[in-house]
Protein backbone atom coordinates (compact mmCIF):
# COMPACT_ATOMS: atom_id res chain seq x y z
CA UNK A 1 0.00 0.00 0.00
CA UNK A 2 2.91 2.38 0.36
CA UNK A 3 4.71 1.99 -2.42
CA UNK A 4 0.94 2.47 -4.28
CA UNK A 5 0.58 5.62 -2.02
CA UNK A 6 4.68 7.01 -3.50
CA UNK A 7 3.49 6.46 -6.99
CA UNK A 8 0.29 8.08 -6.73
CA UNK A 9 1.68 11.14 -4.93
CA UNK A 10 4.60 11.53 -7.80
CA UNK A 11 1.95 11.43 -10.86
CA UNK A 12 -0.49 13.97 -8.29
CA UNK A 13 3.29 16.37 -8.66
CA UNK A 14 3.77 15.28 -12.17
CA UNK A 15 0.34 16.32 -13.40
CA UNK A 16 0.16 19.26 -11.52
CA UNK A 17 3.26 21.07 -12.99
CA UNK A 18 2.36 19.83 -16.44
CA UNK A 19 -1.32 21.27 -15.70
CA UNK A 20 -0.15 24.49 -14.95
CA UNK A 21 2.59 24.37 -17.76
CA UNK A 22 -0.90 23.40 -20.01
CA UNK A 23 -3.32 25.75 -18.93
CA UNK A 24 -0.97 28.60 -19.65
CA UNK A 25 0.27 27.58 -23.08
CA UNK A 26 -4.02 28.28 -23.95
CA UNK A 27 -4.40 31.16 -25.81
CA UNK A 28 -5.99 33.42 -23.86
CA UNK A 29 -8.23 36.50 -25.05
CA UNK A 30 -6.06 39.01 -24.16
CA UNK A 31 -1.90 39.22 -24.29
CA UNK A 32 0.48 37.53 -21.21
CA UNK A 33 2.12 34.30 -20.78
CA UNK A 34 -0.57 32.73 -22.63
CA UNK A 35 -0.09 34.52 -25.89
CA UNK A 36 3.78 34.17 -25.36
CA UNK A 37 3.82 30.33 -25.21
CA UNK A 38 0.44 29.75 -26.64
CA UNK A 39 2.26 31.48 -30.29
CA UNK A 40 5.21 29.05 -30.10
CA UNK A 41 2.43 25.65 -29.80
CA UNK A 42 0.70 26.67 -32.74
CA UNK A 43 3.64 26.72 -35.08
CA UNK A 44 5.09 23.55 -33.85
CA UNK A 45 1.82 21.43 -34.01
CA UNK A 46 -0.11 23.06 -37.27
CA UNK A 47 -2.23 25.65 -37.62
CA UNK A 48 -4.22 27.49 -34.79
CA UNK A 49 -7.23 25.55 -34.77
CA UNK A 50 -5.71 22.06 -34.55
CA UNK A 51 -3.02 23.08 -31.85
CA UNK A 52 -5.64 24.99 -29.66
CA UNK A 53 -8.02 21.31 -30.38
CA UNK A 54 -4.71 19.32 -29.90
CA UNK A 55 -3.96 21.70 -26.28
CA UNK A 56 -7.57 20.92 -25.24
CA UNK A 57 -6.91 17.55 -25.27
CA UNK A 58 -4.46 16.97 -24.00
CA UNK A 59 -5.12 19.06 -20.58
CA UNK A 60 -8.63 17.16 -19.99
CA UNK A 61 -6.48 14.19 -20.14
CA UNK A 62 -4.08 15.56 -17.70
CA UNK A 63 -6.79 17.14 -15.56
CA UNK A 64 -9.02 13.47 -15.69
CA UNK A 65 -5.57 11.59 -14.73
CA UNK A 66 -4.76 14.26 -11.41
CA UNK A 67 -8.46 14.09 -10.28
CA UNK A 68 -8.46 10.39 -10.78
CA UNK A 69 -4.81 10.28 -8.56
CA UNK A 70 -6.70 12.74 -5.99
CA UNK A 71 -9.55 10.43 -5.06
CA UNK A 72 -7.55 7.41 -4.90
CA UNK A 73 -4.96 8.89 -2.34
CA UNK A 74 -8.01 10.10 -0.71
CA UNK A 75 -9.46 6.77 -0.30
CA UNK A 76 -6.02 5.19 0.94
CA UNK A 77 -5.76 7.59 3.47
CA UNK A 78 -8.97 6.79 4.58
CA UNK A 79 -8.81 2.98 4.70
CA UNK A 80 -5.13 2.95 5.84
Amino acid sequence: MDILKIVLEVLLVLTSVFLILLILMHKGKGGGLSDMFGGGVSTSIGNAGNAQSNLNKITVTFALVWFVSIVLLGLIQKVG
